[in-house]
């Protein structure tokens, strides 16, 4: 790490940011009312508030979003005629999937081989507390040279899309010269990345019926139109042989020409198991990047527990549609819907619902942010450039702000490097990269300031 007076002042504040992770991580404010108490959520937000409090934030508000939860807004007033900067993070986190297979309880920060895990520590209540960081740092070190805004999300996780309709009416809350979405990550730990694009995702819940009620598959089976077989004929023909996805319609040829991804790091940051084969064609960048992408997120069936010998009336599934930057989600999501309905077997009552939906975002890199930010890496990372990568995620506020605000630059960087595994078992974030980020997030505030 540098010994520039910035990097010193965060160094010093490590103790703290902790101690305060391991509290924000004990909310388990997942934005799911039906599995966690909504009283989690609620907790943590009102730790978000008080924390902006604490920091002299003014005008901080708990907003009531349309999906039912709850976003932290505080505002920081800098020097007169500054730029202002929009600092982006979300306190709500995934479900921790089975807890009996963490390490360490998923909702107790725990340190371990240099690691500190939990629960949303690196997505994103990391990116909460590289916030304040960045944000103590300057105080420090000369005063903070622009005016502050923050934002800290609620539902981000669940995609339901409460602030990005809170914003939409109220247009003037987050308007900024500069937004900085802390949900991002380094392509690797040490490696300082930017991201500059995101893929959209569309939800679709499609659902098969053949009987009018579950039949003895001994004595109607291999007559009886089953609904499940039908559905997985359906699922299946959402994939090549090679695993690529095939949408009728639904180009899936583009290519990634920015940072590579060599084959066998990716296979070990998937976590790949031996023998088994990537899927699909092209580079890694092309097909995680810049190509769409569909996962089967759930099946409504039998479980191998308890089932009978059935023949199934009804079959549901959802399914996920990742959609790359220059492909719209709407489109998308109507081709994926046909293309399901065209491909169901049997002469099977079809049916899909659109459950949820975000745009691709593209960032333009050639604006003096980036510059400034470049500049900061450079500082908080010696030694190493800036790389631009792009996400196979979706943010779908990026391009809710994107278009509220279309003179605004977007830089998107954060705690999430594969190491991490966001949204899997042990989660962690690094605190080596908690501590760069925050001294690379601070000297850009003060490099846009003063370019």
């Amino acid at each position: 790490m540098s010994s520039h007076p910035v990097a010193e002042t965060v160094a010093s504040l490590m103790p703290r940011a902790k101690a305060e992770l391991t509290e924000l991580v004990a909310f388990k404010s997942v934005a799911d009312f039906d599995q966690f108490p909504k009283s989690e959520s609620e907790g943590a937000a009102r730790w978000v508030a008080d924390a902006l409090t604490a920091e002299g934030f003014q005008d901080v508000a708990l907003l009531d979003t349309p999906d039912g939860t709850q976003s932290v807004y505080g505002y920081l007033p800098g020097p007169e005629g500054a730029r202002t900067v929009l600092l982006y993070a979300h306190y709500d986190v995934q479900p921790p999937l089975d807890e009996s297979a963490w390490t360490t309880p998923p909702f107790e920060l725990t340190e371990r081989d240099g690691r500190w895990y939990g629960r949303g520590a690196a997505d994103c209540k990391g990116g909460v507390i590289m916030h304040l960081l960045a944000l103590r740092a300057l105080k420090a070190n000369g005063g903070i040279p622009v005016h502050v805004k923050v934002i800290a999300e609620g539902s981000e996780e669940m995609g339901t899309g409460g602030l990005e309709r809170y914003a939409e009416a109220h247009p003037e809350l987050l308007a900024a010269d500069t937004i900085v979405i802390g949900d991002a990550g380094n392509f690797r730990v040490g490696l300082p990345t930017v991201t500059t694009t995101l893929r959209g995702m569309t939800l679709v819940r499609v659902r098969i019926d053949t009987l009018a009620g579950n039949l003895h598959s001994g004595q109607f089976g291999g007559a009886a139109p089953d609904a499940l077989a039908a559905l997985i004929r359906v699922l299946d023909s959402l994939r090549a042989e090679d695993g690529s996805t095939t949408v009728d319609g639904l180009a899936g040829d583009a290519a990634w020409d920015g940072l590579q991804y060599d084959a066998e790091q990716f296979r070990k940051d998937a976590r790949v198991l031996d023998g088994v084969e990537l899927i699909g064609s092209g580079t890694v960048a092309d097909r995680i990047w810049a190509r769409p992408a569909v996962t089967v997120l759930g099946i409504d069936c039998p479980p191998v527990v308890g089932a009978t010998p059935s023949v199934q009336a009804s079959a549901r599934a959802l399914v996920s549609l990742r959609v790359p930057p220059g492909m719209d989600a709407a489109e998308a999501t109507k081709l994926l819907q046909a293309h399901l309905e065209a491909h169901t077997p049997w002469g099977a009552r079809v049916s899909t619902e659109q459950i949820g939906q975000g745009q691709a975002f593209r960032a333009d890199t050639t604006s003096p942010a980036y510059q400034a930010m470049a500049d900061a890496m450079a500082v908080a990372y010696p030694g190493e450039e800036m790389q631009y990568a792009g996400q196979g995620g979706s943010i779908p506020l990026c391009n809710t702000l994107a278009a509220l605000y279309p003179r605004a630059e977007i830089l998107l960087i954060g705690l999430s490097e594969p190491e991490a595994q966001i949204h899997a078992v042990n989660e962690s974030v690094s605190p080596e990269e908690l501590e760069r980020l925050s001294v690379a997030e601070a000297l850009f505030l003060r490099n846009y300031a003063a370019s």
